[in-house]
């Protein structure tokens, strides 16, 4: 499927759409490691990003709680990359899959582990918060959010509630996303 969305070059973004691109070129995602390109050799966006010009007030918000979620909760990089990839996995996003099994990578997610996440098979996670939390987000995108009083307890106690807030927010984030980039049929960029 061809991408819906033309990628908008930075010469023609109006004043608020420059000031969004600004905030994610200059902003936590830009700064560190680069796992993945947010820009391609022309400077446009590319993946989610590139979407959420279209409404910039609204892309502001999403992007912030993206960096947020990236950058300012209690979740360890191994623990929020297996959910994203739990996430992309159960949404067949293939942006979110290229993208985050090189972060998840980087956090020292091994090929074994990549490859079990990427089937939707136990990854069988010996720590105990890393296997709680990839049970719980499993829960959340097999059955739409749905969770027993059994499973709650049971994440509840190797999680606590912060990180239970953290996770399903993060679920959120990105299933909005795979949404999003299915949309407006958004590729993966090449191997």
């Amino acid at each position: 499927m061809n991408p819906r969305l033309r990628l908008l070059p930075p010469v023609e973004m109006d004043p608020e759409q420059r000031k969004l691109y600004e905030e994610i070129t200059g902003g936590p995602r830009a700064a560190g490691p680069q796992h993945f390109a947010l820009t391609d050799d022309g400077g446009r966006l590319l993946g989610p990003f590139n979407a959420m010009l279209l409404s910039p007030a609204l892309g502001r918000s999403l992007q912030e709680l993206g960096a947020a979620l990236r950058y300012r909760t209690g979740l360890t990089a191994r623990v929020r990359e297996i959910a994203i990839l739990v996430v992309a996995q159960a949404w067949d996003s293939a942006f979110e899959r290229h993208a985050h099994e090189r972060v998840g990578a980087a956090a020292g997610l091994t090929e074994a582990e990549l490859l079990t996440l990427r089937q939707g098979a136990d990854p069988e996670l010996s720590d105990p918060v890393e296997r709680a939390a990839w049970t719980f987000i499993r829960a959340l995108t097999d059955r739409s959010g749905a969770l027993g009083e059994k499973e709650y307890a049971a994440a509840r106690a190797v999680l606590g509630e912060r990180t239970l807030f953290e996770l399903s927010t993060l679920a959120g984030y990105y299933g909005t996303l795979a949404l999003q980039l299915r949309v407006f049929a958004v590729p993966a960029p090449p191997p």
